[in-house]
């Protein structure tokens, strides 16, 4: 493991940054600014929407370009864009028959817009709940084609979203678990390794010098990239395997440990 200093933190969301209750501890506030006071930079990156983040500006005083959509797209503070990755538009109703055929319930996300066809669909009720805004429901998807970030299927069963992620193999996507019952799928180069990148290119870093915190699959990209990546205690085991160091879990201020424990001893001297 590398002893580069820290100069940016790049944290995921759901299962890292907010606990079981989709709460902020004030651990957690307190030790984002403990990265303030270090000269440490800290944003997010999540399979949410850009509206999806809005809590959290305020509290946490973010100022960092956010990842949103794995990377699909990248926006400002005031939610204007920055940088999109969009899904080929040739693709798009491909994709959405494969996740259908698949018995998937399919979520499309133009920019900002979130559109479903059944607004009583699978957990719809619930991530309205978590990225306090709901979506637009529409007849078909027909007029949903440019600019498409990500689609995403919707399923309970692990079996319908093995068989969904297998049907996109011959597709050029990514195609990632955010949570068990989410089929992620963006642009390929749109991924949590692309948003290291990305952001080490913003503020002219090396990806050595990046320190990434997460606890899911779809969380290993920006570990592979980073210099120093923390799985949380909640993760799987296959999670933590990718990742150089382990804290707690989200529902034990693992962040707050992560932060002062395991990447304040590396802050710029």
């Amino acid at each position: 493991m590398s002893d580069t200093p820290i100069r940016l933190v790049v944290s995921d969301v759901d299962g890292t940054l907010i606990n079981s209750d989709k709460e902020l501890t004030d651990e957690t506030v307190h030790a984002v600014r403990s990265l303030e006071e270090r000269n440490i930079l800290f944003t997010l990156t999540s399979a949410r929407p850009p509206r999806g983040f809005a809590m959290f500006l305020d509290p946490l005083d973010l100022t960092a370009p956010l990842g949103a959509f794995n990377g699909g797209l990248f926006v400002n503070r005031d939610m204007s864009p920055l940088h999109e990755l969009p899904v080929d538009e040739d693709l798009v109703a491909p994709i959405i028959g494969a996740l259908s055929a698949s018995e998937l319930s399919v979520w499309v996300y133009q920019g900002t817009d979130w559109f479903v066809l059944d607004l009583n669909g699978p957990h719809v009720a619930h991530e309205s709940d978590v990225v306090q805004f709901r979506p637009t429901r529409v007849a078909s998807f027909d007029d949903v084609r440019r600019d498409v970030v990500k689609i995403v299927g919707v399923s309970d069963d692990p079996q319908a979203i093995a068989k969904g992620q297998a049907a996109l193999g011959g597709f050029s996507v990514s195609a990632t678990a955010s949570q068990t019952y989410y089929l992620d799928v963006t642009n390929p180069h749109a991924n949590k390794g692309s948003v290291v990148d990305f952001l080490a290119q913003h503020f002219s870093l090396d990806t050595s010098s990046i320190a990434t915190i997460g606890d899911a699959a779809n969380d290993v990209a920006m570990f592979e990239r980073s210099g120093l990546s923390v799985a949380m205690g909640n993760a799987s085991d296959e999670v933590k395997a990718k990742a150089l160091l382990e804290t707690k879990s989200h529902d034990d201020n693992g962040f707050s440990y992560a932060v002062e424990h395991l990447i304040l001893p590396r802050a710029p001297q």
